[in-house]
């Protein structure tokens, strides 16, 4: 059996765990919003068509910020077809995803159901076809509390308080040539700090995020970054990463996902710090990882593209992965990456929410479901709370060709001391057998009188395994067994396997 070690030391603070590293993501995107989050038809819809059941799952899930509406989608959207009345809004083709858009939910609905669900909106304006202009009349609109056209429109329709949108997302992915509008670093680096020059003239203490890469492996990646925050440093308080994974036949390397996340994050960290020097500022840019998820995007383009002069339809099937458990343990290995960089990662969008790429499916008529990755995400945004700890993890590695070396454990650990709880979580990648973990405590002190300890893991023999619709509850989240002798708590991981243990003082 594998050996790991690791230390739970509360003086080993990497950073505060901001409440938005638990955000999610919702774009005009096959079924996200249509047969998703709102179906008026279902039996479980409410007053407002929106699928209470959803809403419910939504919560458990514990999603603390929805980034929308998009995505590509926001670069042709034109953000007033999506208020006033219905009946009147015009029904749009969207170029992002070859589908027809017909503006039944829009700016004024979203908020309603994110006030059923308890979470911010983040919202995200056009620069790929739009601008300056557009994006100031959208803030007017949304934050302006009355007395102009654009916020005596907004009370008009409905809303008279302000919706107080604090984070704006300044376009979505413009180094990426799929984007309508996409551009040179230089071309939206100014553009960039232009639109946050103008929108801080409305509200100085709007909170801004630029685009950064769409991957860390497009051509431009570093220099995008170094580029555009050449431009825009002063005016933004964020730069965005997106990154998706998917196994290609390497279990290995997928399992080590979590690597390349760790390099993604530490490359853009050292670019934005290499620009806050040379301009000689006060000011440190922190993260945005607006979009990151498991995502089969060669099955997307063999499979789900769409294309055809006369062919845009509503709310087509596009983008919707099973999960398996192998999906959801790395998964989880990525909520432990962003954890382990709280200090500077201060905001994260899990992409999308619902059906898209989604922890949680629908079926229009029938039930909803938590897939696989629903598990790792609730329990960590439901306990992984306070600040993050570095644990120092020593285990056996394993060889990949992409990544060399990577350990077959990695772990992080969290300190609520509010609710006096301390909580670890770990991934196993060892394939082919069990670890035993072996968690110091000893720093604990005074802290251990008390504590109650408990584990739960997530894996199962058959790494295919998954929920679906004839099956909606093949994989959850199981006990694990554990012993503790003094100021030493020992665990065994299963081979492949993502694992909470709480200590509940």
């Amino acid at each position: 059996m594998n050996t790991a070690h690791l230390s739970l030391r509360p003086s080993a603070v990497i950073g505060t765990i901001n409440p938005r590293l638990y955000g999610s993501f919702l774009e005009h995107l096959g079924r996200a919003v249509y047969d998703g989050i709102y179906e008026p038809g279902h039996p479980s819809a409410d007053a407002d068509g929106f699928r209470t059941d959803v809403i419910e799952l939504v919560k458990e899930l514990g999603v603390s910020t929805v980034r929308y509406p998009g995505g590509n989608f926001v670069s042709g959207f034109k953000w007033e077809d999506s208020v006033g009345p219905r009946d009147e809004r015009p029904t749009r083709l969207d170029l992002a995803w070859h589908s027809t858009e017909t503006n039944e939910i829009g700016l004024h609905e979203f908020q309603d159901w994110l006030d059923k669900v308890g979470s911010e909106l983040m919202l995200a304006v056009n620069l790929g076809t739009r601008g300056v202009a557009e994006a100031l009349d959208l803030l007017e609109y949304a934050n302006h509390r009355g007395g102009t056209a654009l916020s005596e429109q907004r009370i008009a329709n409905g809303r008279t308080d302000p919706f107080g949108i604090r984070m704006w997302c300044l376009g979505n992915e413009m180094d990426g040539p799929w984007q309508v509008g996409h551009s040179t670093a230089e071309y939206y680096g100014t553009l960039a700090a232009k639109t946050a020059q103008a929108m801080k003239m409305v509200d100085p203490d709007l909170e801004l995020v630029v685009c950064g890469s769409s991957s860390s492996s497009m051509p431009t990646f570093g220099e995008w970054e170094r580029v555009t925050l050449t431009h825009a440093y002063e005016d933004v308080e964020y730069i965005s990463c997106h990154a998706y994974y998917e196994n290609t036949g390497d279990l290995g390397a997928f399992l080590a996902s979590g690597v390349d996340m760790d390099y993604f994050i530490n490359s853009v960290v050292a670019t934005a710090d290499h620009v806050k020097a040379v301009r000689g500022s006060r000011k440190t840019i922190d993260i945005s990882f607006d979009e990151w998820n498991i995502w089969y995007n060669t099955r997307f383009e063999t499979v789900d593209r769409i294309a055809g002069v006369d062919n845009w339809p509503i709310a087509p099937r596009l983008l919707e992965d099973t999960y398996t458990v192998s999906d959801a343990v790395v998964f989880g290995s990525l909520l432990i990456t962003l954890l382990k960089h709280a200090d500077r990662v201060t905001s994260a969008s899990l992409a999308q929410l619902v059906n898209v790429i989604a922890p949680i499916m629908t079926e229009p008529g029938g039930p909803a479901w938590r897939q696989t990755t629903f598990f790792p995400f609730a329990a960590t945004s439901a306990h992984g709370r306070g600040v993050s700890l570095d644990v120092h993890v020593t285990s056996g590695t394993y060889a990949t060709e992409r990544f060399g070396e990577v350990p077959l454990v990695d772990a992080v650990a969290t300190h609520d001391a509010e609710a006096g709880r301390y909580a670890i979580y770990a991934v196993s990648r060892a394939v082919d057998s069990a670890t035993e973990l072996v968690v110091d405590l000893a720093d604990l002190g005074a802290d251990l009188d008390g504590l109650t300890v408990s584990a739960r893991t997530l894996t199962d023999p058959d790494l295919d395994a998954a929920n679906t619709l004839e099956d909606p509850d093949r994989v959850s989240l199981a006990d694990l067994p554990f012993t503790r002798d003094g100021s030493t708590l020992r665990i065994e991981l299963p081979a492949v396997s993502w694992t909470e243990i709480l200590l509940q003082g």
